[in-house]
Order: C-alpha cells, then structure tokens, then sequence
C-alpha cells in the first residue's frame, strides 16, 4: 500500500532490536533495522563484496558487513570503516499504526 509517497513494507513487531530484516519494496533490496527503538533502512547490499547487510551485526546506529567486516552508518549510509569506499543508499522511515513505511522517491 503507498500513502502519499510512503511504501508500507513490513509490521513494526517484526523488528527485534539489533537485528535486520530484508524487505523488497517495488523490487529494491532494503533492510530494516532497529537500534533503540527506531527504524533504518539501508540497501541491503554491501558496497565491497555484495554481502546482505541484514545479517551484519549492528553497532551503535552503525551496522558491520558479515563478510570483510565494513561498517556503514544506519543514518546516513556513510562507511563508518573499510574495507568498502562507497556509501549504501538510505531511505526516510517513518512508523504509523505499527506499520514501517519507506519514502522510495522524493
């Protein structure tokens, strides 16, 4: 269901703390997280080696790639910490209702 511009793409009680989610909203490769109670969304894909984000461990509001252990900032998509070079692509959250919703275009 979109709203406006927002994507509803998963329930809120499917988010545990610390841990990721995969959801693919209109085809795209995202993954949810929930640090302290709010919601990130960040490409699910690492930018180094294509490893899926949602099984990384997180950090503070960074998470850590599973596989050559790059860190990307759950707020912003910055590398936090190498190996990787290239920012991961982050999306506004927004959670109404119990719902999680993406704004997946400007």
């Amino acid at each position: 269901m979109t709203m406006s511009n927002w994507t509803d793409v998963a329930a809120e009680a499917d988010l545990f703390e610390g841990a990721g989610i995969a959801v693919a909203p209109d085809g795209q490769d995202i993954a949810l997280f929930n640090v302290d109670g709010e919601v990130f969304a960040i490409n699910n894909l690492c930018t180094h080696g294509s490893a899926k984000l949602c099984d990384g461990f997180v950090e503070g509001d960074h998470v850590e790639c599973p596989f050559h252990q790059a860190q990307f900032s759950l707020r912003d998509g910055s590398v936090a910490c190498g190996p990787a070079t290239e920012s991961a692509k982050t999306w506004p959250v927004k959670v109404e209702g119990g719902r999680v919703f993406l704004q997946l275009t400007a």
